[in-house]
């Protein structure tokens, strides 16, 4: 990397870190041009060669600040497999600490959960990768009885409404209770039932197998993608 080059990145990462920490201390409002280029020590103009405007400089800190949280998501979530630990309690831990970091983090949260904005934020995508590997050790132990997919849309969904009702109400009147709530109630609709039924039983094996199929490799291709088709049918809720 040339001098000019690392200067522009360098100069990118000090206005991203002061426009953060001005986010994280005071809010969306104190972030503005001439507070952030003070707090970094450069020229206002650079704030708009880099990111634009305002709008784009925001965009960049949410990526930054949801790709740190991420990154540590990441990391538990391989101890996590390597250590072979219940995938259950290691989902809970994982619900609870993103309904912490929206309630610490709620302008970052709220721009990062905008359906224009989330599908092209790498950061985002690399969260839902998270929760999906987390469903997957869950399916895989037979302790799911949806499909996976299905299971991650309703965690997801479930966790974002939890945390946008929480923000729209103020502090003083926020039911702390409401997070395990819905976790629960999410859990009682993914997890299968003791005693199963028959009926879920079977879902409950149909979806451990599928979870592990695509790796059956005494079974040809084509054989792979019959059962696989076959798993889903009956996985499916009727």
């Amino acid at each position: 990397m040339d001098d000019e080059a690392k200067h522009r990145t360098d100069t990118r990462a000090a206005i991203i870190e002061a426009a953060a920490a001005l986010l994280g201390e005071s809010g969306p409002g104190a972030v503005t041009t001439r507070g952030v280029a003070q707090r970094a020590g450069v020229q206002a103009p650079a704030i708009y060669r880099l990111f634009g405007d305002k709008d784009g400089l925001m965009d960049a800190v949410a990526e930054h600040v949801m790709a740190a949280f991420v990154a540590r998501k990441a990391a538990r979530a391989a101890s996590a497999a390597a250590a072979n630990t219940d995938p259950l309690d290691d989902l809970r831990t994982s619900w609870r600490e993103q309904i912490e970091f929206g309630l610490t983090h709620p302008a970052v949260f709220r721009l990062l959960s905008d359906p224009e904005r989330a599908p092209g934020s790498p950061a985002a995508r690399a969260g839902r990768e998270i929760l999906q590997a987390r469903v997957h050790r869950l399916a895989a132990a037979g302790l799911l009885r949806v499909p996976e997919p299905l299971a991650v849309d309703l965690i997801h969904a479930a966790g974002v409404g939890t945390v946008q009702i929480l923000l729209a109400t103020p502090p003083e009147r926020r039911d702390p209770a409401m997070g395990e709530a819905m976790m629960d109630a999410v859990f009682a609709r993914i997890l299968p039932d003791a005693p199963s039924a028959a009926t879920d039983s079977t879902r409950v094996l149909a979806v451990a197998l599928r979870a592990v199929a695509p790796d059956l490799e005494t079974l040809s291709v084509p054989e792979r993608h019959l059962l696989i088709e076959w798993l889903d049918r009956i996985a499916v809720p009727r």
